[in-house]
């Protein structure tokens, strides 16, 4: 699943839609002191009023936002788990009726119930549904409408929300012209910021994918292992930060972890080169043999094939390990790259790392910017002196 793919679904995760109808919506309220079912309703989707069905639908579309590989997941299915959750969602994706899926729904929650205690009070609420994918654009010019023909995928999304107690507050009573304190006592449901959840097929160019689900984390590279092993019952996936950090390992591993910042700038280019060179495939990665290429291209000298492999055994114990292309550098258009020093932080962009150094200046280190301007500081030009 991909960014198009995900953004084209989320675009049609709103009321009153024809390309996406929901059938049922499932809830399911767990308290913290017993990590058991309090209360739970199941109820046509179409019953509830359209401000609680945009606040269910906005808070799925707050799961489904973020980055791959940071924030959302698509993990793979494992093999050998008892009682699948890929079987459980399965059979309650082709279920005929509300009462089968419903049942499918308990069993999950009662793996997601297992040996755990939730700090807070949590709400758990799937719906199901089904989501129309047109197979091409509109064309005006024969008046061919893009919903002319679809693609017709079944969905099932979940979503994990805390609960707060409700805040104390004063109010003034219009009736009786007095001030009094307010009494409320039904916890809030969090709904702007989920927990955990996931999307499940995933869909990919209009074809439904059951042997993955789309995983989402509360918090960007904070995945709950816990919750895709046991629950889910599918393989971990490193995050976006921690194949980053694999590489940075690997790299100082072979350079002696002594780079200058024009060679390191120019190891992003490489990467980013490498990244436009595979952009027909999904999820362009870099195995030891093209990690080696990329450090040769960046003018490194004594890099080998052997060297790099050796390296991938000393960081990560596994030669055969591949890290995402886009995961390892700062993303390249934007200033992504923060320098943090006592006196300041400077933000530059990968593609512009090779104007900036580190100099020994007077026995003192100092940060050097190449500028092709004057410098301007508060509406001050900043007067040039020659070192």
């Amino acid at each position: 699943m991909n960014n198009k793919d995900l953004a084209h679904f989320r675009k049609y995760l709103k009321p009153d839609t024809e390309l996406l109808k929901i059938f049922d919506i499932y809830n399911v309220y767990i308290t913290k002191e017993s990590s058991e079912i309090y209360h739970h309703e199941c109820h046509p989707f179409a019953m509830l009023d359209k401000e609680q069905q945009e606040l269910f639908l906005g808070n799925f579309k707050k799961m489904l936002s973020g980055s791959f590989d940071e924030k959302l997941f698509e993990l793979k299915f494992q093999h050998d788990a008892e009682d699948h959750t890929q079987l459980i969602l399965h059979q309650g994706l082709l279920a005929n009726d509300t009462v089968e899926w419903q049942e499918q729904m308990v069993q999950l929650v009662a793996k997601m119930l297992k040996d755990t205690q939730y700090p807070q009070d949590m709400v758990l609420t799937f719906i199901r549904g089904q989501y129309f994918k047109p197979t091409k654009k509109t064309n005006e010019e024969t008046e061919e409408n893009e919903r002319d023909e679809v693609y017709t995928l079944r969905f099932i999304l979940f979503a994990m929300n805390k609960t707060e107690d409700p805040q104390k507050t004063l109010v003034f009573d219009y009736v009786s012209k007095e001030f009094r304190y307010n009494v409320a006592v039904d916890p809030v449901v969090k709904l702007g910021t989920p927990e955990t959840g996931f999307l499940f097929p995933c869909f990919t160019d209009g074809a439904a994918d059951v042997n993955h689900i789309l995983y989402a984390a509360g918090k960007s590279n904070e995945p709950d292992y816990r919750f895709i092993e046991d629950v889910l019952n599918s393989d971990r996936k490193a995050t976006a930060e921690q194949d980053k950090t694999i590489f940075e390992e690997i790299v100082n591993e072979v350079t002696g972890d002594q780079l200058d910042t024009a060679t390191l700038a120019q190891v992003y280019e490489e990467v980013h080169r490498y990244i436009e060179e595979h952009e027909k495939e999904d999820t362009p990665m870099l195995d030891y043999k093209d990690v080696e290429r990329v450090l040769s291209a960046s003018g490194l000298d004594d890099i080998d094939t052997e060297k790099v492999e050796r390296a991938f055994e000393q960081v990560v114990d596994n030669t055969k390990y591949e890290l995402k292309a886009a995961s390892v550098i700062p993303k390249y258009t934007t200033k992504s790259i923060k320098i943090n020093t006592k006196v300041a932080t400077i933000s530059i962009s990968p593609q512009d790392l090779k104007y900036v150094k580190q100099v020994d200046y007077k026995g003192k280190r100092c940060i050097l910017i190449e500028v092709d301007e004057d410098a301007v500081i508060e509406g001050f030009t900043m007067k040039t002196e020659v070192l």
